[in-house]
């Protein structure tokens, strides 16, 4: 039956098509009157019910809620100018498949379709929608990541994402995605969060060993990752950030003013580092009171697997190589020589 209904509606479409033409090439007057008197009332059909509307949504994201009755579903399609009639597309339905035929879902139409392809493709489930690559870096922040969803995702809200990811900042794993370009922000946030824990798993047993709660090597791994690029100067790093926590040193990581107020260590003046932030590590002492980024695994285990040295000072030169030092005139040797400062 399906198949007889194509042929049937492919053929009129033809006619309709061949018709036109000999009209436009001014055929005889009488024989195409006896063939429109004939075919008219089925030009009028396809005409009036199943030929695409103009305002046809090509491009647009046409979404079939979850248990709707088969009378709203054509309603909405017929609001939204994807077909002409709703009952005719209903009768269509039902000769194909039924009234719970129908599957639920955002899809895609990138070009007008007539009411038989628009009922075949509502019934095959065929969305048209192909998954979209996203590729979120280590250490980005929630923010961050919301510009990059942002410029992919068709029906992405930033508010509403930061709003259900900041809770978990540093805790949404940076990796290569792939999204439904309609994927809600709660799908978003949900499948960061479980590829953390996921990552972090084979990890959990090393971290218990080294003694300190998960959320502070979060928080640590968060600001090396931000610190370093390279596994073994994290690994420095983190030593002398956990001495410095252990002989009640400020912190004072640059990287941190990266995220309260968007400048980078060369940006930085005197007044700012006095801004009044908790996760100002010039101004208070310890950890920030959360993760600044997004670790990377490497960040985590470097944060656990600590380089033990009598460095208590550490900078990055303008090339990105980072320098320790173990007194504060090596580091402002060193300051002048790779800085000029």
């Amino acid at each position: 039956m399906r198949t007889l209904l194509e042929e049937w509606l492919s053929v009129l479409q033809n006619v309709f098509e061949k018709i036109s033409t000999h009209w436009r090439m001014h055929a005889n007057r009488r024989t195409f009157a006896i063939a429109l008197a004939l075919l008219a009332p089925f030009l009028a059909l396809y005409m009036t019910a199943l030929r695409p509307p103009a305002e046809f949504p090509a491009g647009g994201i046409v979404t079939i809620e979850r248990n709707e009755s088969l009378a709203d579903i054509v309603a909405m399609l017929e609001r939204e100018k994807v077909i002409r009639s709703a009952p005719a597309l209903e009768i269509i339905i039902r000769v194909m498949g039924g009234s719970r035929s129908v599957v639920a879902g955002d899809y895609l139409f990138r070009a007008p379709h007539n009411a038989w392809r628009v009922a075949r493709t509502i019934i095959s489930g065929d969305y048209g929608i192909e998954p979209v690559r996203i590729y979120i870096p280590a250490g980005s922040t929630v923010e961050e990541m919301a510009s990059i969803f942002e410029k992919r995702m068709i029906r992405f809200n930033r508010d509403t994402f930061i709003d259900q990811a900041l809770p978990y900042e540093g805790y949404l794993y940076p990796d290569t995605y792939f999204f439904l370009p309609t994927a809600r922000e709660s799908v978003l946030v949900a499948t960061l969060r479980e590829t953390f824990d996921s990552k972090i798993a084979p990890l959990l047993s090393d971290i218990e060993k080294f003694g300190k709660p998960v959320g502070e090597i979060i928080v640590m791994a968060s600001l090396l990752e931000r610190e370093a690029s390279i596994y073994e100067d994290k690994r420095s790093i983190a030593g002398v950030l956990w001495k410095r926590l252990d002989i009640k040193m400020p912190l004072q990581v640059d990287a941190t003013f990266v995220y309260i107020i968007g400048k980078g260590s060369n940006q930085l003046t005197l007044e700012d580092l006095q801004f009044d932030s908790p996760y100002n590590t010039y101004k208070y002492k310890g950890l920030p009171p959360g993760p600044i980024a997004s670790p990377s695994t490497d960040s985590i285990r470097a944060a656990i697997t600590p380089t033990k040295s009598n460095y208590l000072f550490y900078l990055a030169d303008r090339s990105g190589v980072t320098h320790f030092s173990a007194t504060y005139e090596e580091h402002l040797r060193k300051k002048r020589r790779y800085l000029g400062s």
